[in-house]
């Protein structure tokens, strides 16, 4: 574990229909999750299983959620990289104390319970980065 991060936990994909883009990952061969609702972002979420790291795969619940903005205004594909830490409250006042924009000073609900907050991406070369902290017992 270098500084509190843990390694790539999933590459997020923005897209309109998620059942479509589900079938398409199935016939590809992969293993692929069932559904899971974010309401309070607005998302509904599944997992692509490749072996060494998972795809999340994001379409808008409602018109005014986040996949949806980015959705009108670049269309489908890479929305961010995941990166997991040990603690995120901790890894959070790091980033701060060096200079990071954050999106998120807080951390908010994500996917299996984890906790999540992402960094804005004028502070990471442009990409989206969202940090993750998977709950205690693993889920």
């Amino acid at each position: 574990m270098a500084n509190g991060f843990c390694g790539i936990d999933h590459i997020g994909i923005a897209v309109r229909d998620l059942a479509a883009a589900k079938a398409a990952y199935l016939a590809l061969g992969f293993p692929v999750s069932e559904g899971e609702g974010l309401p309070e972002r607005g998302l509904e979420v599944v997992f692509v299983d490749t072996g060494a790291g998972r795809l999340e795969l994001l379409a808008p619940m409602r018109p005014d959620s986040e996949i949806s903005r980015f959705l009108a205004q670049r269309g489908e594909g890479l929305h961010h990289v995941c990166v997991r830490v040990a603690d995120l409250d901790a890894k959070l006042a790091e980033l701060t104390a060096h200079g990071a924009r954050l999106i998120d000073a807080t951390p908010r609900p994500g996917a299996h319970g984890a906790r999540v907050a992402f960094v804005h991406p004028k502070s990471a070369a442009g990409v989206l980065l969202e940090l993750a902290e998977q709950p205690p017992n693993g889920a």
